[in-house]
């Protein structure tokens, strides 16, 4: 069943290339297949074999919306536009619906691009909303749409500059940078107004000649308090960039677009404020504030409140003492977590069938969790994966996830559907073990190997405490409040038949072990011989016994085996079979035995969890003297993060301070105002 060249024939002035053609052309070719020709007779191979088309043995399944299906995970390369790409291949996928047979249905099940269109579209709003508000207070104040525009004008320029300078520094719009700019609209427009504000003072005061004298004066007089002001803020940003590991990763693009847009607007109100000032401002623009009734009242009552509290400053004192100790009290209270809850539309179902479930077990039971999802109104579609992982890893046949994603608004959120799911899981599927977990979640878990929030590392040399002490732990914190899908952390493989071969008597047959490992392999899992040719296809031809001649271990004993002399001899006679049962999987961590009990959390912060689960375990007594455990999980992050952030906060306030030495001259100056924004973060919490 091969196509060869065996030689060249030159003839008649040409040459030709001989090739030798003995390639089947047609399954029937296969079943008259000689296998032995004599003066007995001729005997073929549909006389001792059935050759009947099949398909190869498949240890994975996956579904769609109940259906079987084919599933396609496209990967963009980094420099790739998530977008583009996207609206790319549902354009084409559109073309090739039309192509395909009646009842085929295509269908995307997840769609990146949504998520950041959403961003893109709330970020959007945010900007065009602060800039409505700030317009509003300013002609509130200071009552003049030309002034007004000014410094409404600031925003647009100064973040289509932003987004210039992203293009240069091959940075490009996420979820990050798209919410760095947002975060930054109101910096940006209290750098315009009160640069807009010193400018209308200043022209205010000019009583005779041409007003635009006095702009570019008060430019330059504002010109150190706006630097000083906006180095400020760029310096408590930028130390973000330098975090590493995962929170690295987002805090760097969300520092950059911020400073980047800070250090562009302190260039335009440095420069391109006053031009516009001096172009269309007019003195009467400039008196219509001094003149308004709400704007004099202000000052007035703001000028006769602050002489008070100047004669009277213990009032001050009083006032702020409270304030600190409420927000210290609040600070101690307000809960903590290793990323912000947010709703992205669609949630992971990680599941495991017990240890050793055959496929068709698995998939009943699957049966079952799909149906639970299609009861659920919120479901829109969902896939199925067994024996496979969202990223594409092969597992277990007991092994896989779904990816559920959930309609649009208006529904419930998605911690109520994700709780409900996995009481209706739990209440009617009680063999399967489940994890729901947002896909944000998940992908910063696989990026950082610890998927989990809680997660208890239990270190003993002592197999047998490793072996019971776990079940304990993990009873004792399902007790928690808020602590769900508590796994001990023991994982049995499945169970195994281990085939003996006794080497001294396969020897005595006159055969060698690896002659038996292969003729099991055949046995059990066939051989593929050759292949045939269908249109570009290769179909593989794999001889195999029959199902019900190899389905028992009573088969397999008897398994005829032939020797090298041509005697056959049955397997028992050289090898002994012994079932095992599942035995638990041996982790080590830093060389240590280890076993970590997991668990995810529902309705409650991380940070007050964990610190229950740790009195829990200590009151409890669960864990003895002799047994080394530490918290590892997302929590062990969200400590390794808050201590890097906790170190940007020490070096950001002494590179203010020392910014603030540097323009004041004056240590009890730059000391003062560094304690304005320590009372005003008492206040947010």
């Amino acid at each position: 069943n091969v196509l060869v060249a065996v030689g060249r024939l030159e003839q008649y002035d040409k040459l030709y290339l001989v090739v030798s053609d003995t390639r089947f052309k047609k399954f029937e070719q296969i079943e008259h297949t000689v296998l032995r020709s004599n003066a007995d007779g001729v005997v073929l191979l549909d006389d001792v074999a059935t050759v009947e088309h099949s398909a190869e043995p498949q240890w994975v399944r996956v579904t769609a919306d109940g259906h079987d299906a084919v599933l396609f995970q496209v990967y963009q390369q980094p420099s790739g536009n998530t977008v583009e790409i996207a609206r790319s291949i549902k354009a084409k996928l559109r073309e090739i619906q039309k192509q395909i047979p009646e009842g085929v249905k295509i269908a995307d099940w997840y769609d990146q691009s949504d998520l950041i269109l959403a961003s893109e579209h709330s970020t959007r709003d945010a900007i065009l909303i602060g800039m409505v508000l700030a317009a509003f207070i300013l002609l509130i104040f200071l009552r003049d749409w030309k002034v007004t525009l000014i410094a409404i004008l600031t925003v647009p320029a100064v973040i289509a500059a932003t987004i210039v300078l992203l293009y240069v520094l091959k940075m490009s719009f996420n979820i990050m940078t798209l919410g760095g700019m947002a975060a930054a609209v109101g910096l940006i427009i209290d750098d315009a107004i009160v640069m807009v504000e010193h400018i209308v003072r200043r022209v205010r005061g000019v009583r005779e000649g041409d007003p635009r004298s006095r702009v570019l004066e008060a430019a330059r007089e504002f010109t150190n308090p706006l630097a000083g002001s906006s180095a400020a803020t760029i310096i408590i940003f930028t130390p973000l960039a330098f975090l590493s590991g995962v929170t690295g990763a987002f805090f760097k693009a969300l520092s950059l677009t911020m400073a980047a847009s800070l250090i562009i607007s302190f260039v335009v109100a440095w420069l391109a404020v006053p031009i516009l000032c001096a172009t269309f401002l007019k003195r009467r623009d400039a008196e219509i504030e001094e003149h308004g009734r709400f704007a004099r009242r202000m000052h007035e009552v703001y000028r006769e409140k602050m002489q008070w509290l100047l004669r009277q400053p213990r009032f001050v004192i009083v006032f702020l003492v409270p304030l600190l100790l409420l927000g210290f009290i609040a600070f101690k209270s307000v809960g903590s977590g290793f990323m912000p809850a947010v709703d992205e539309g669609g949630f992971v179902l990680d599941y495991i069938s017990p240890p050793g479930t055959s496929l068709a077990e698995t998939d009943r039971l699957l049966r079952q969790v799909e149906s639970v999802l299609q009861e659920t109104p919120e479901v829109q579609t969902y896939s199925r994966r067994t024996g496979l992982q969202l990223g594409g890893g092969v597992t277990e046949a007991n092994i896989g996830d779904f990816f559920v994603r959930l309609k649009s608004f208006p529904r419930r959120g998605i911690e109520e559907v994700m709780n409900d799911v996995r009481d209706e899981i739990e209440k009617h599927i009680p063999g399967l073990q489940v994890e729901l977990l947002q896909l944000m979640e998940d992908l910063i878990g696989d990026l950082t190997s610890v998927p989990q929030p809680i997660e208890i590392k239990l270190y003993s040399d002592d197999e047998q405490v490793l072996r019971t002490l776990p079940s304990r732990v993990a009873d004792t914190i399902s007790k928690v409040r808020g602590v769900v899908e508590v796994k001990n952390g023991i994982v049995p493989a499945g169970d195994a038949l281990n085939i003996q071969v006794d080497r001294v008597k396969v020897a005595l047959e006159g055969m060698d072990p690896e002659a038996v490992t292969k003729a099991l392999n055949d046995f059990l899992t066939g051989n593929v011989t050759t292949h045939v040719q269908l249109g570009p296809k290769l179909i593989g031809v794999r001889v195999w016994i029959p199902r019900d001649a190899r389905d028992t271990m009573r088969n397999i004993d008897n398994l005829l085996l032939r020797a090298p002399d041509g005697h056959l001899f049955p397997l028992k006679r050289v090898a002994i079979l012994i079932p095992l049962s599942g035995q638990p999987e041996i982790m080590r961590d830093d060389l240590k035995r280890m076993v970590a009990v997991t668990a995810r959390i529902s309705g409650r912060d991380l940070g007050s969890t964990v610190r229950e689960v740790k009195r829990k375990l200590a009151s409890s007594r669960v864990i003895p003297n002799n047994v080394l455990y530490t918290f590892g999980g997302l929590y062990e992050q969200q400590q390794i993060a808050f201590r890097g952030l906790t170190i940007i906060l020490i070096a950001a306030i002494v590179l203010v301070f020392l910014l603030l030495l540097f323009l004041y001259e004056s240590f009890r100056v730059a000391f003062a105002m560094l304690l304005v924004p320590v009372f005003a973060v008492a206040g947010v919490f």
